[in-house]
């Protein structure tokens, strides 16, 4: 005979349904302090990171004429005026490569670290809604920014590699190195756009120095002139900007310079880090501000 005690039985008449426990409720509230990066929570949002990037992508050149040709025009047009002004006219050395060749080497990672620091410094201004009415890991803002750079140095890149084979200059196996001053290049660029992404949503000056910081750091970086031109100790000095080792290895890694010093480009590195890692610190302290003033 078959064992009914092991089949289900009916509910009794009048009892009430097995009702599943709810879920605690999750609460967000300020942090107090020093707070910490959370990294678990930018990973569990990596999904939000890849949308963000791609929105980036296409509002960047949603209704314009030139589309993506606008990543090209602004370092092939600067290199054209260093050519002139200083490559002809003033004589300003090279390291023995062809100027327009050796400034535009420099103009790929110069202009992917200006664009970085222009846009990420008003991400979060320019999405107050959403930080009003969502909450998501804050960072995501001006990271998103960041990257999505990356696609616009791919394009210039791609013309810099036309330059290098039409002035019969081509890679070696140097280029394996490349992968890493682009790596310090996008530190440099997100270290120094968080200090100011967070400094903007508080002071709304921060949007017109911008520019004028952006202006003086092109001449204090060797772009239009070759850092070979700085004697020891005052070479390694100028490590102390991180786009100065970005680019004097874009060019020793691309068209066969000088190795740069090795004491500048562990200077450039130092403070880029210290940049990045001081940025995430003092993003994540004014992080609870945002919502309320931003």
């Amino acid at each position: 005979m078959r064992d009914l005690s092991l089949e289900t039985q009916p509910a009794p008449i009048g009892a009430r349904p097995a009702v599943p426990p709810a879920r605690m409720p999750t609460r967000i509230a300020p942090t107090q302090g020093w707070a910490q990066i959370g990294l678990d929570e930018l990973w569990n949002a990596r999904e939000l990171l890849y949308f963000l990037i791609w929105r980036d992508v296409k509002v960047r050149y949603k209704q314009t004429v030139m589309g993506v040709l606008w990543a090209i025009i602004q370092p092939i047009f600067t290199m054209v005026i260093f050519s002139l002004f200083f490559g002809r006219l003033a004589g300003v050395p090279s390291d023995e490569i062809p100027y327009p060749l050796f400034s535009f080497a420099a103009l790929v990672p110069w202009t992917f670290f200006v664009n970085a620091l222009t846009q990420a410094s008003n991400s979060l201004v320019n999405n107050a809604n959403m930080i009003k009415k969502v909450y998501f890991p804050r960072l995501l803002l001006p990271s998103a920014t960041v990257l999505a750079g990356v696609i616009d140095f791919a394009l210039a890149f791609l013309i810099l590699l036309l330059m290098m084979a039409g002035y019969h200059i081509y890679p070696t196996a140097r280029i394996i190195w490349l992968p890493l001053f682009l790596l310090l290049a996008v530190i440099t660029s997100l270290g120094v756009s968080l200090w100011l992404a967070a400094m903007s949503v508080q002071f709304r000056d921060v949007r017109y120095m911008v520019p004028f910081l952006t202006q003086a750091w092109l001449f204090l970086t060797p772009i239009a002139y070759p850092s070979s031109m700085l004697a020891q100790p005052w070479r390694t000095l100028y490590g102390i900007n991180p786009m100065a080792g970005v680019v004097d290895g874009f060019r020793w890694a691309l068209l066969g310079t000088a190795m740069p010093p090795m004491p500048m480009i562990a200077v450039s590195a130092i403070v880029a880090l210290g940049l990045f890692i001081g940025g995430v610190y003092y993003f994540r302290r004014m992080e609870k501000s945002f919502a309320d003033v931003a």
